[in-house]
């Protein structure tokens, strides 16, 4: 991305940073060192980068498809979302539900896991509309997930299996 930074001496704090066509426009104090800017300037790439990619990763219906899917085969077509999307700044958490408004969030990470592995979590998530906790009952309704021990091994193996336990609401 090219970016055009543009030093003012009547800016005294503030930076704002914001895209132009494919220009990334960087308003900056005068007196700001280079690698301070530098830091900056990759901080406010990095923002843009994930806006971005929010916006691309739920561009299709792909995850409604699958919540639809899922309701059909293991809810009786019973559960009802406001949303289902992935989310850039999600990092403790695969995903999460909050069943009172009925939204479930997804790691952004997961896109680079198989698909089964998805699918998995938002079984998972799913179960919380029901469920908001992870009691016996909650377990017993994800495992009906065929593939739902190798994709917690899968998560365990990357480490990121523990992140599912640590709250109520989240994978």
């Amino acid at each position: 991305m090219e970016v055009k930074v543009i030093r003012s001496p009547d800016r005294k704090k503030t930076i704002q940073a914001r895209m132009v066509g494919e220009t990334l426009v960087v308003h900056l104090p005068l007196g700001i060192h280079r690698e301070e800017e530098r830091k900056i300037i990759e901080e406010m790439k990095g923002k843009i980068e994930k806006k971005r990619l929010r916006k691309q990763i739920n561009k299709d219906d792909y995850l409604i498809k699958r919540f639809t899917d899922f309701n059909n085969k293991y809810f009786q077509g019973k559960l009802k979302v406001n949303s289902i999307r992935f989310v850039t700044n999600q990092e403790r958490a695969n995903g999460s539900c909050t069943p009172n408004r009925g939204t479930i969030r997804l790691s952004h990470r997961l896109l680079e896991m198989p698909e089964w592995v998805l699918d998995y979590v938002i079984m998972h998530e799913m179960t919380h509309l029901v469920h908001p906790n992870h009691s016996k009952e909650f377990w017993a309704k994800v495992g009906e997930y065929k593939y739902t021990e190798r994709a917690r091994g899968f998560l365990m193996a990357k480490g990121m299996e523990n992140m599912m336990e640590t709250d109520g609401d989240g994978v």
